[in-house]
């Protein structure tokens, strides 16, 4: 694990071919479905930003927003959000959002998803560590729901 405040870095060997992770991180659909996000009739495209509402139970109230950065065809993917946006009251919008990057690697055994969250330190101090620290859970817990989202499909 980095020591790092401003990045959260994540890696899984996923037991699938390439187009099939790859699949499962643009197309928004299947995206929402492993990530707790509906996303039906949306797609991903660089420049443009995708939404919705949160199926994670607890959080249904909350609205997921990706800015949908670049899309390198089954090498990368990556979009701009709001950490840990989670105070329905609060206006994010004038916030410095985080780096979520994707970035799949060949591997003997299957293909090696690595995830970089990066941009914490320029989170707003009052919420900073709270955003990192439940991000940084929260990217355990995504990472084994792209695998069994993977094994399922």
């Amino acid at each position: 694990m980095n020591a790092s405040t401003d990045r959260i870095e994540r890696q899984i060997l996923l037991q699938a071919p390439r187009s099939k992770v790859w699949h499962a991180l643009v197309d928004a659909e299947s995206f929402g479905d492993w990530f707790g996000v509906n996303l039906k009739g949306q797609r991903f495209v660089a420049g443009e930003t995708a939404c919705g509402h949160i199926t994670y139970p607890g959080y249904e109230h909350l609205v997921c927003e990706m800015q949908i950065e670049r899309i390198e065809p089954e090498r990368l993917f990556a979009y701009r959000w709001h950490p840990y946006a989670v105070d329905p009251s609060a206006d994010y919008s004038q916030e410095p959002t985080t780096l979520v990057e994707f970035v799949l690697e060949d591997h003997a055994d299957g293909i090696l998803l690595h995830l970089v969250e990066s941009g914490f330190d320029r989170i707003p101090l009052a919420r900073r560590a709270e955003a990192y620290r439940m991000n940084s859970g929260g990217w355990d817990e995504q990472m084994r729901n792209i695998q069994n989202y993977l094994a399922l499909h």
